[in-house]
């Protein structure tokens, strides 16, 4: 199930939280710009055109009329009660939260959550994956000029990302300790096709 539904991610909507970094709203100037959370919540809908069980091949339909193919694991159990014409609902929601905190405060490494459920059997296919990632990075430079920060996360890599909000690049300082935490859920489920009077 959990192939599926990134793959379905990828195909409907194409996102990437790369350009949430440090990104944050614009925020009035009566606030603190940090902490920061940006998130956001997409819906799709694609109709099943085909069914391969053997192969375990859906073909889908999505909105504006693009057809395209997912393979769907074993781990989906209810795949034969999938009919040509039932809906298929995607709902996927992302979200990145920054804050400042102390030396030692925020989380040491990486620190993993995630969950996975799914329907009955017997039932319409469906199910909710959720994953949260959160890690604490050091603020290595700024570049005020260009809006520039380096982070430098619990494995040692750096990366330099633009801030699009400068009342956040004045709200720190090199050495400062960030905790970014990311968090994904989606939600998918079938609908039976309505029937035609």
């Amino acid at each position: 199930m959990k192939k599926l539904l990134v793959f379905v991610v990828a195909i409907l909507f194409g996102m990437s939280i790369s350009g949430l970094i440090f990104a944050g709203e614009k925020v009035p100037s009566t606030e603190k710009p940090l902490p920061l959370k940006k998130e956001q919540v997409v819906t799709a809908t694609a109709t099943v055109e085909a069914i391969d069980l053997q192969k375990r091949v859906v073909t889908l339909k999505g909105q504006k009329g693009n057809v395209f193919d997912v393979t769907v694991s074993e781990q989906a159990r209810n795949l034969p009660q999938v009919r040509v014409g039932d809906l298929v609902e995607v709902k996927y929601y992302e979200s990145i939260a920054f804050r400042l905190v102390k030396p030692g405060e925020g989380v040491d490494g990486v620190q993993n959550s995630g969950s996975l459920a799914r329907t009955k059997e017997g039932d319409k296919p469906g199910g909710i994956a959720a994953r949260q990632v959160t890690i604490t990075a050091t603020i290595t430079a700024i570049d005020k000029e260009n809006q520039m920060v380096t982070l430098k996360g619990p494995g040692g890599k750096s990366v330099t990302v633009k801030a699009e909000n400068p009342k956040n690049l004045a709200q720190v300082k090199v050495g400062d300790e960030v905790e970014i935490t990311y968090t994904e859920a989606l939600a998918i489920s079938v609908e039976e096709a309505k029937k035609k009077k």
